[in-house]
């Protein structure tokens, strides 16, 4: 039997990269190699399944489609059409939603359409401030929405915890015809309803970010804001293990009306990413969307999904118990937020020190911080990768104690910069080579494997 088509294309394409540009070649190899040795603990990050990657490097990006499925500006366009279709209805059956789209080519992308398509210039939007764990695209000034738009900011509690009853005055007081909920680095489970009360109660547009806990959404470990929110939006590479790319859902709102407007949330929408907002569609992407979405789907993801959850918590007890501040006392996501000031770090020098010694993890700034963005007093933990490895919530003791040493041992020289001896950066690369070899990342979908426990 022949070699099919796609297989040799790939094939063939890859030994032509290595004969042709082997200096690229290398470096891929370098990269690919690095995952393989490194504890990934960037919350905003997972490890894109290798059927996913054979999507991404199909023919299909030889393909311009602007438009949608059956009404394309381009022809040549039968077959991705149908693949179009698929990822839709997989995303509609993987998160409960009776509207998809999935095109968006960002989780900030898929943010743009629906703020831009629902808002004018100067009107008002109520989002999370950014220091307390919201996105730029929440109403952040560094992003072009808070600069667009009068961004109201809501925050947290002294505690950490989200302040509904601010949240509730400063609707009132501010009439927001838009309102954000979702987050970016807030460890808890956001009370989608009682947002929705509180859009109501203003005649508010509800928009739910949940880039960062999708997965476990569509897992079922975490509630879903899919018919609370008049729209929901996620990138694809956080939590579902999918390609770069984002998608907008709505649930029972989808065709009914929004607030004030006579427009519904698919309408805006469908027009909102073309030809609003975007161009012409990565229908690779969306091939591989439409992969990472059939993973999504499985009962083998749901356990995957609720050791994350497990794992993340253990983390949180391991570290509490050496005496790390946790940003709201723990986690009930996938995410840690430690505050490494008492300790007289900065989140950089954490995050360089611990990258050092193969620890991944990356600096976050925390609710009233005093450093920049760019220097910062927390570092964020989180566990999709480990978890996609077959780490489990026994595992986390060992993790903390490593980035423990490394803590304990960095002697800062100001904000930006440290010393760490070689002997301890020695000795917990050595510990995290042997993770990493107990734990390879696996190079079989979660659906043709043996769950971990």
């Amino acid at each position: 039997m022949s070699e099919p088509r796609i297989s040799a294309a790939a094939r063939r394409g890859m030994e032509r990269l290595a004969e042709h540009d082997p200096a690229l070649f290398e470096l891929l190899e370098r990269e690919d190699e690095r995952q393989a040795e490194v504890l990934a603990m960037v919350a905003a990050s997972s490890v894109a399944d290798g059927t996913v990657l054979a999507c991404k490097a199909t023919s299909t990006t030889n393909v311009t489609g602007e438009g949608y499925p059956g009404a394309r500006f381009h022809a040549g366009c039968e077959v991705v059409d149908d693949i179009e279709r698929l990822a839709i209805e997989r995303a509609k059956a993987a998160f409960g939603a009776e509207y998809a789209n999935v095109q968006p080519h960002s989780g900030t992308s898929a943010n743009g359409v629906v703020i831009f398509g629902l808002l004018r210039p100067g009107d008002t939007l109520l989002g999370m401030d950014l220091d307390a764990g919201g996105h730029l695209t929440h109403g952040s000034k560094a992003s072009v929405v808070g600069q667009y738009f009068n961004a109201v900011g809501y925050g947290v509690r002294e505690d950490g915890l989200l302040d509904y009853d601010e949240v509730q005055r400063l609707a009132r007081q501010h009439r927001p015809k838009l309102i954000i909920c979702g987050t970016s680095a807030y460890p808890r489970v956001v009370d989608f309803a009682r947002f929705r009360a509180i859009a109501d109660d203003v005649g508010a547009a509800l928009l739910a970010d949940v880039s960062h806990v999708s997965g476990l959404i569509a897992g079922g470990a975490h509630p879903s804001p899919v018919d609370h929110a008049h729209f929901t939006t996620t990138s694809t590479y956080k939590q579902l293990y999918g390609p770069r790319g984002g998608l907008i859902l709505s649930g029972r709102d989808a065709n009914h009306a929004l607030p004030g407007r006579d427009v519904t949330p698919a309408e805006l929408v469908q027009r909102g990413v073309f030809p609003f907002f975007q161009g012409t569609p990565d229908l690779s992407a969306i091939a591989a969307k439409a992969r990472a979405l059939a993973i999504v789907a499985t009962p083998e993801f749901a356990a995957l999904a609720g050791r994350i959850v497990e794992t993340a918590a253990a983390l949180a007890r391991s570290l509490s118990g050496r005496g790390y501040p946790l940003v709201t006392g723990g986690t009930e996501t996938h995410m840690v937020l430690v505050n490494v000031d008492p300790m007289g770090l900065t989140g950089l020098t954490a995050e360089r020190a611990l990258g050092s010694c193969n620890i991944v993890v990356n600096k976050n700034r925390l609710p009233g911080d005093r450093h920049s963005a760019f220097v910062t007093s927390g570092i964020r933990f989180g566990t999709n990768s480990l978890a996609l490895r077959g780490l489990s919530p026994g595992d986390m003791g060992e993790c903390a104690e490593l980035i423990d040493t490394v803590l304990r041992a960095v002697v800062p020289q100001g904000e930006r910069k440290f010393t760490l001896a070689d002997d301890v950066r020695d000795a917990v690369r050595a510990r995290v080579a042997e993770i990493c070899d107990r734990h390879p990342i696996p190079d079989a979908p979660v659906t043709e494997r043996r769950s971990a426990t």
